[in-house]
């Protein structure tokens, strides 16, 4: 199978209309609402078992973004193999990733959850050479070599201020892998439909799988109907589902699978500020100090290369 190319991504993706907000923006916006979801989730689970919420969040927001689809995208023309690959995405990034790391959000914190997470960049580089033919140059690994130093800074400092578990960090971990291996194969399938069809897919997908793995491992009998509860799964049907993953998806088809996954980077201070808002988790100076190596990376990875004459 020929390597697809992010323009013919970018193609597949877009709306009727051609209006293109300036990237610093999106970039930004995706990076708080990302970044938010750690916090705002671990919240909502407070009062409700975390696959359950999970798949009742994606449920519904698929349904809602495949409204939204046919209203603004009018009916997709997509093939078969662009279904199966979005179901299959679907699945790796909301299923797998997510299931995994709200499971494990229910005795780690939101702000060790995001460093973690923030691992991605290295995993997507290391596979978006051999599958994508992404040249990856000195420069881009010294901006992934920094970005992993701050991380290790405020991982470091979270472990030593807090009591974290081995089965949390696997958990984690093998979330981040599970959003790797689907970032890759958005970028290397390239499926058409847009992004709001697209990304309702995924939603309704991962939503599906969860159903059973839910009812069998957690009692509907554990829901509490609380404000914090409604409060939260509106925050990350809305924010999260529509407008974060829509986001990062349409971030890929705008940039590198490398460069795009390296905002990722951004998650543990923006994670440790979230958890300190709305959690009242505790921040640590030595948290603060990793947080210049990890902008200097994202700087390295995501600036253009200089044309030659």
């Amino acid at each position: 199978m020929p390597l697809a190319s992010s323009t013919g991504a970018c193609h597949a993706a877009a709306p009727r209309t051609a209006v293109r907000l300036p990237l610093p923006l999106l970039v930004v916006l995706f990076c708080v609402l990302w970044s938010s979801a750690f916090a705002g989730a671990k919240l909502a689970l407070a009062d409700c078992p975390p696959l359950i919420l999970l798949a009742a969040r994606l449920l519904i927001a698929g349904a809602i973004m495949l409204v939204l689809a046919w209203l603004i995208d009018g009916r997709p023309a997509m093939r078969r193999r662009d279904v199966a690959a979005l179901v299959f995405i679907g699945i790796l990034n909301n299923a797998v990733y997510l299931g995994f790391n709200w499971t494990a959000l229910t005795f780690t914190s939101s702000a060790y959850t995001a460093v973690l997470t923030s691992c991605l960049p290295l995993l997507v580089a290391l596979g978006a050479g051999p599958l994508l033919g992404e040249r990856m140059s000195p420069r881009k690994w010294a901006g992934i070599a920094l970005g992993l130093v701050g991380v290790v800074i405020v991982l470091r400092s979270r472990l030593a201020g807090a009591h974290e578990s081995l089965e949390g960090t696997l958990l984690i971990g093998g979330g981040v892998m599970a959003l790797a291996a689907g970032t890759l194969g958005f970028k290397y399938f390239v499926p058409r439909g847009g992004i709001w069809s697209g990304n309702a897919i995924q939603c309704l997908a991962g939503g599906l799988v969860l159903i059973p793995v839910a009812l069998a491992t957690e009692s509907v009998g554990d829901i509490r109907f609380t404000a914090n509860l409604f409060g939260g799964l509106a925050f990350l049907v809305v924010a999260i589902s529509i407008g974060g993953f829509g986001l990062w998806f349409y971030l890929l088809t705008r940039t590198s699978a490398t460069a795009a996954s390296s905002l990722h980077f951004l998650m543990p201070p923006l994670g440790l500020f979230f958890g300190w808002l709305l959690l009242g988790e505790a921040v640590p100076p030595l948290d603060i100090l990793g947080i210049a190596p990890i902008a200097l990376g994202i700087w390295l990875v995501t600036r253009p290369a200089r044309r030659t004459a």
